[in-house]
């Protein structure tokens, strides 16, 4: 005889996780191509990439890869042939709330670029002060922190996200920023990696994506256990029915006039129609009065006992 677990309706509920960055992956990258749904879409059926999202003249790159460790790849050229400019790569654990952060911005750059000129903010030289591209963690509260000489570190104020710049570059490929967030592990930690020509203005839309207030929904078994204590969850209950309101003395009026209106429309308007009326009315109660005295039908006795018959 086999046995099942336990079945658990709570795993399954829909809950609000804040803050955002510990929410995790929910296995869809929805949220993230939402801002480049207008884009090509490319499904692949070998290789590890199994949806790539271009931009129309293929500069700009969006790829998905569902069984991998970085579960996002997206990267930028300065033709759609040429080498890659920058690369920006998030891990499964990272919510794709974050990632749509870096493709609304992308979304945003491309429409502005001009399309003759072949260049594009998206391809612009990162700014010379690493200040700039974590301006919105700053802003946010985020304070530095203790950190190897050569890097910066900057930690949120529940200290369970941070960002580390690495300033010991050898070559413009290298990983320059590193956004986490969640415990160290497998399950647990999320990050964002970006690499050093990426220009700033799109980490920090990835990091004002982190700061968001704004929580988002998952249901509670897609939450690692490790996180549950850490995040606010707040349980999505179902729409509660609206209790009927008393009605106003204007709703009253209201009423009234219409049933009046109703009423007035039902009646008879021209001594004609009165006429009508009256001989339906005397046709109702002729027929009424045959009804309630029969006329016994041929070989079925009455209803109405004869008069008894005197004993001689």
């Amino acid at each position: 005889m086999s046995t099942q677990l336990p079945y658990d309706q709570r795993d399954f509920q829909d809950v609000l996780v804040s803050p955002r960055y510990l929410a995790g992956s929910n296995g869809s990258g929805e949220a993230g191509f939402a801002p480049v749904a207008h884009w090509p879409h490319h499904h692949l059926d070998e290789g590890p990439c199994q949806l790539l999202v271009t931009s129309p003249d293929k500069r700009i790159r969006i790829g998905w890869f569902g069984d991998d460790f970085e579960l996002w790849k997206i990267t930028a050229s300065q033709e759609a042939a040429s080498a890659t400019r920058w690369t920006a790569t998030f891990n499964h654990v990272t919510p794709a709330e974050i990632v749509a952060g870096l493709t609304t911005a992308l979304a945003h750059d491309y429409a502005e670029a001009d399309a003759y000129e072949g260049n594009g903010r998206f391809l612009a030289s990162p700014s010379l002060y690493w200040a700039d591209a974590v301006r919105p963690l700053t802003e946010a509260g985020w304070r530095r922190a203790a950190a190897e000489r050569g890097t910066v570190e900057i930690i949120a104020p529940d200290g369970q996200a941070g960002v580390l710049i690495d300033n010991r570059l050898s070559s413009w490929d290298d990983e320059n920023v590193t956004l986490w967030a969640g415990p160290p592990g497998w399950g647990t930690r999320a990050e964002a990696v970006f690499t050093a020509r990426t220009p700033s203005h799109l980490i920090a839309a990835t990091a004002a994506a982190m700061t968001n207030p704004t929580p988002v929904i998952r249901e509670r078994h897609q939450l690692a256990r490790e996180i549950t204590h850490l995040a606010t969850l707040t349980p999505v209950s179902p729409t509660a029915p609206v209790a009927p309101r008393a009605p106003t003395p204007l709703d009253v009026r209201r009423t009234a006039v219409t049933q009046a209106v109703h009423r007035a429309a039902r009646a008879p308007q021209t001594a004609a129609d009165l006429s009508v009326m009256a001989a339906r009315s005397h046709t109702a109660t002729s027929a009424q009065t045959r009804s309630s005295n029969p006329t016994p039908a041929p070989g079925v006795p009455s209803a109405v006992p004869s008069a008894p018959r005197r004993s001689r």
